[in-house]
């Protein structure tokens, strides 16, 4: 967590060079890695939250987290403007110390309660959760040191494929400063539906599959129950996020002038930030299918699959840097959502391959999750070029009025495949009302 946050100031160029070389601005350094540590000391109660399946303490804790950062840099950018580079640091400080305050005074409630005597939860006190020494014990697991170096190796370069293009963007000076900065307006729009739609589902059916099945274990020696709820599960999280990505990819291409040209005007809607919107509209889809096999794979190996892992995730990573900075050089700032796409497709085979030998051996088939319908594929393609004449036509300099024609068209689109899903992939449906609508009627009640 620590170096996530030391290596975000590397991610946007110049910014680090910045904040160093400059006096006040070293402050802004210090409030980040001091950010970080205060999150990092939190680090033993996520775990633990996500282990147990904690997911209503987890949303109210970033939601809490993030309503309070917002509010904070809204108020100092409007209040002292003047401040700078400090307001987003009071900021991240702001939200790292409401999130780790919400996990600590939820466990200080819960740990020695009776809800936590009656599920028999594993810690009582919060001194266990403390380091400490245990007698009879070396002062290392050597085991678990090596686990968590493998994880460490990675998470580093899993950080390099996934912000490899910024590296490549600060260190090369591939791009000048505006085209950068779209490149960030744009990578941070599109991000958004990654961030919260395929990044919670991500997270929780990984707890979900480790728990499931044994790590390291065939599936002839995993419980048959075990490994039918899996594949079942896995395979209709495979539709639902295929088609989430499909959804966006398809309305993507025809409505990202109009968003960009909604959100900032004609500054980014005339020039290159319709086709990079575009480009990351499909790039979307690629995530949607990474995020789920990726997890459940990561889910499934041991310590030496790790390892071996590893070695593929090194080479990917030159691989992709080299590609980012060619394709950059061909086709400007859209060669780095290619060269993204590229270094997803790559992981994604890899990971289909390894859901592919783990079933090979029984009768369960969960990659058809990825074929859907040909009437609903029919459906989005249909949409796709009705919308796309749409924009043609109607978008987005030809008024208000063009603009609205252009919206009920891709609205009519939308509605259109929205009944084709209800109608087709009944068993989808079913599987969402069951794991997810349920679970806020619960609440609700």
């Amino acid at each position: 967590m620590v170096v996530f946050h030391w290596v975000t100031l590397l991610t946007f160029p110049g910014t680090a060079q910045l904040l160093i070389r400059s006096g006040p601005g070293m402050a802004g350094v210090v409030a980040f890695g001091l950010s970080a540590i205060i999150e990092l000391l939190g680090e033993p109660f996520w775990v633990l939250a996500q282990a147990h399946l904690f997911v209503r303490l987890k949303v109210i804790a970033e939601s809490l987290s993030v309503v309070s950062k917002c509010i904070l840099t809204v108020i100092l950018v409007v209040l002292y403007p003047q401040w700078g580079l400090y307001i987003f640091s009071l900021a991240q400080l702001l939200y790292v110390s409401v999130l780790v305050m919400c996990y600590v005074i939820y466990f200080v409630m819960f740990l020695g309660s009776p809800e936590a005597t009656k599920k028999s939860f594993p810690v009582v006190r919060m001194k266990a959760l403390l380091p400490s020494l245990v007698e009879d014990e070396t002062f290392v697991n050597w085991k678990e040191a090596r686990l968590t170096w493998s994880f460490f190796q990675q998470s580093f370069l899993k950080q390099i494929l996934t912000e490899g293009e910024r590296y490549v963007m600060t260190f090369l000076n591939v791009l000048n400063f505006g085209d950068q900065g779209v490149y960030d307006i744009v990578n941070n729009l599109g991000s958004l539906v990654a961030r919260f739609i395929f990044l919670p589902i991500e997270e929780s059916f990984y707890v979900f599959f480790a728990k499931v099945l044994e790590r390291g274990k065939k599936v002839k020696d995993q419980k048959q129950d075990d490994v039918a709820m899996a594949a079942n599960v896995l395979e209709l999280l495979l539709k639902l996020v295929l088609l989430i990505g499909l959804t966006i990819t398809v309305f993507g291409y025809a409505y990202s002038q109009l968003a960009l040209d909604i959100y900032g005007g004609s500054m980014l809607s005339a020039g290159a930030g319709p086709d990079l919107l575009r480009c990351y509209s499909l790039y979307v889809l690629f995530l949607a299918i990474n995020g789920v096999t990726e997890c459940f794979t990561f889910a499934l190996m041991c310590k030496e699959e790790v390892d071996r892992y590893n070695f593929v995730m090194l080479a990917l990573s030159f691989t992709f840097l080299f590609i980012s900075y060619f394709l950059t050089h061909w086709h400007g700032s859209i060669g780095f959502i290619l060269a993204n796409c590229f270094n997803m497709g790559i992981r994604i085979a890899h990971s289909i391959h390894c859901i592919y030998d783990y079933f090979k051996e029984s009768t369960y088939r969960p990659l058809t999750g990825l074929l859907p319908s040909p009437f609903l594929v029919l459906v989005y393609i249909i949409s796709g070029v009705t919308t796309g004449f749409s924009e043609v036509f109607f978008c987005c300099d030809k008024g208000w009025m063009a603009r609205l024609i252009h919206i009920s068209m891709g609205a009519l689109c939308f509605a259109a495949t929205i009944v084709t899903v209800f109608c087709t992939e009944t068993k989808l449906i079913h599987f969402v009302r069951s794991q997810f609508l349920s679970q806020y009627m619960k609440k609700g009640t």
